[in-house]
């Protein structure tokens, strides 16, 4: 509940950086729950996502991006555009870097900030460099300390205190009512949690290449007492991507299944069918009514 006494704080802070830069897997860790697609492989958040964090009486809702990366195909073009949105509609910029990347990152970024957005440096990852290496990257970035709010290094591993973060966000939030129930957790539908749990499983059950040529439709949601039920398509490029996603008597779909089911179930604490069905568009990618059907708008 608000205070009464003590005025609330409301307000919007994009997180940003590179591919892989652990912003998917610093959100998930904030607010304890899996909402954002999280992998290994770099590019595998593709859109936008709103996740709250209540911080005493501050309501942070933090958007995660895709990653800042060069315009390819058109459904990058979506992704790098997703990035800008949230960079010109925020109150507060995050800009994670992992502490071994070069400054050249940060460098690019204060270009893009076109409205100067005021921001802070999240350096990440920490606990994969030494202390001294960290201490002359932190060296880097005082360079630029007139840039950046503040530069607050990081690791989720070491047990980084989620404390400190919020603190530090929620001191430059801007005065103003809650925006949303502080009950929930993100703005999204259920079904776009559900596609992005499927979307991880393939990212974590298949070859580097198939997961960027593939993406998944939610056709159907049954919510009953004590089950779910799920209808998804997987949509790939090509028939031999078809054929290694379902793999060798069905093993690899099966994995993918699984793997998504044990996932939502967590999410939703209830029983869960999943019923997973492959099928080929070539070039869906390029194609702008196929983007619009799974949702995205270009």
């Amino acid at each position: 509940m608000q205070n009464k006494t003590t005025p609330t704080k409301a307000g919007y802070v994009a997180v940003i950086g590179r591919p892989n830069a652990g912003k998917s897997s610093l959100l998930n860790w904030l607010i304890g729950e899996r909402l954002a697609l999280v992998s290994h492989k770099a590019n595998a958040t593709r859109k936008r996502l709103n996740i709250i964090a209540m911080h005493e009486n501050t309501q942070i809702i933090f958007i995660d991006t895709p990653g800042i990366h060069e315009q390819e195909r058109l459904l990058n073009q979506f992704m790098l555009e997703e990035a800008m949105k949230a960079m010109g509609d925020c109150d507060l910029i995050l800009f994670l870097s992992p502490a071994s990347d070069s400054i050249q990152h940060y460098i690019d970024f204060i270009a893009l900030n076109k409205k100067n957005t005021p921001h802070m440096v999240l350096l990440t990852k920490t606990d994969t460099i030494s202390q001294t290496a960290l201490f002359d990257k932190i060296s880097e970035y005082q360079a630029y300390q007139d840039k950046f709010i503040a530069l607050i290094p990081a690791s989720i591993k070491k047990g980084f205190s989620r404390d400190y973060l919020l603190s530090s966000i929620a001191k430059e939030m801007p005065e103003h009512p809650f925006l949303y129930d502080p009950e929930i957790l993100t703005t999204e539908m259920s079904k776009d949690i559900y596609k992005e749990l499927i979307r991880e499983a393939i990212f974590e059950n298949t070859s580097d290449e198939i997961p960027y040529f593939a993406d998944v439709i939610v056709d159907k949601v049954e919510e009953k007492e004590s089950i779910d039920n799920i209808y998804a398509t997987i949509i790939v490029d090509k028939k031999s991507q078809k054929g290694i996603l379902i793999g060798k008597d069905g093993n690899t779909i099966k994995r993918i299944g699984s793997h998504a089911r044990i996932a939502i179930e967590e999410l939703t604490q209830k029983r869960l069918f999943l019923k997973l069905v492959v099928i080929v568009k070539q070039g869906w990618s390029q194609d702008k009514e196929m983007l619009k059907k799974i949702g995205y708008i270009v």
